[in-house]
């Protein structure tokens, strides 16, 4: 492409929720208090992790991490549009849209691959309990952690060099709260062929080959647990992975709602809604899946909430 042909773009419009002035403080109060349940939920269940000796494993030092990834998520998008609401400005400049569909990219994917190695880290310790601790051992843990990363990394990093090369017409009206990659592509006016082609390559490779593994792993621990015989049994270890099958079933849920929602109608609206599941909601609920299905979870956290508020009470009467 001709250097001289590109269109030089300094900024974006967000057009966000809606244009109703009165609808305004109605969602900045309603986003501002998922964010901040969103970022105490997920702080807890790191501080619980961290603090008990109990959840030194590494069922829970990827759980710990998925907190950490939605965390930073979440963070990549909501104080934006909250500022965006506020100040009732919808811009967003060329270089902050960029960092935000890199960022988003990235903790968007991590938090697909962290819940593909929590399903193997179930299928490992229902199907086979007796070497978990020599399977899961902490070089492993790691490296499975560091593939993560520097795959997120660099499927971000190709699509934000991709955005690079394309040039934008005068219409750069975003129908959404975010700089997303799909949006972002539909408002250029060079030929994004290219763009659309890695981009459903990538999600059909980093999507499927993840789910295909949590989808083996659990067919694999459904089968060890109609082996036992015992209803505790059953009971005991299906419960070991209940919480978890459960995020599963929201990521992906809410992942796909909003991939066919853009591709399968124009609604912006509709997708904008779905988007919200995936980037807001579904980071704020993971925190409470947890605590409320995991008893290990629940006693660590009456255990910080208990020592916490006991220091409160003799700083007071001091």
């Amino acid at each position: 492409m001709d250097l001289e042909n590109e269109t030089h773009v300094s900024e974006f419009i967000l057009l966000g929720f809606s244009e109703d002035t009165e609808v305004q403080p109605l969602l900045f109060a309603l986003f501002l208090m998922m964010y901040l349940v969103t970022l105490m939920g997920n702080l807890l269940i790191i501080l619980a992790t961290i603090s008990d000796p109990h959840l030194h494993t590494p069922m829970y030092f990827f759980l710990a991490n998925l907190s950490f990834v939605d965390i930073c998520f979440t963070s990549t998008t909501v104080p934006k549009m909250l500022v965006n609401i506020q100040t009732q400005t919808k811009t967003i400049s060329y270089g902050n849209c960029l960092t935000q569909m890199y960022f988003c990219t990235v903790f968007g994917g991590l938090d697909n691959f962290l819940l593909t190695v929590m399903a193997y880290d179930r299928y490992v310790a229902i199907c086979h309990p007796l070497h978990y601790m020599v399977i899961m051992n902490p070089r492993l843990c790691g490296l499975l952690l560091l593939a993560s990363w520097i795959l997120s990394v660099l499927n971000s990093l190709l699509h934000c060099l991709m955005i690079l090369q394309l040039s934008f017409c005068t219409e750069l009206e975003i129908s959404h709260f975010l700089c997303e990659f799909t949006q972002v592509i539909q408002v250029a006016c060079s030929d994004t062929f290219l763009n659309d082609l890695v981009m459903y390559f990538a999600t059909g490779i980093l999507g499927c080959i993840p789910l295909t593994g949590i989808l083996f792993s659990y067919t694999k621990i459904a089968c060890s647990i109609l082996r036992i015989s015992s209803r505790g049994g059953k009971y005991k270890a299906f419960s070991t992975c209940g919480s978890h099958l459960s995020v599963v079933s929201l990521f992906y849920g809410t992942a796909f709602g909003v991939y066919l929602s853009s591709t399968a109608t124009e609604n912006s609206r509709a997708s904008t809604m779905v988007s919200v599941m995936y980037t807001v909601v579904t980071p704020m609920l993971n925190p409470f899946i947890y605590s409320l299905r995991n008893k290990d979870i629940k006693n660590a956290l009456k255990r910080i909430l208990g020592l916490k508020f006991r220091n409160l009470l003799f700083i007071n009467r001091g």
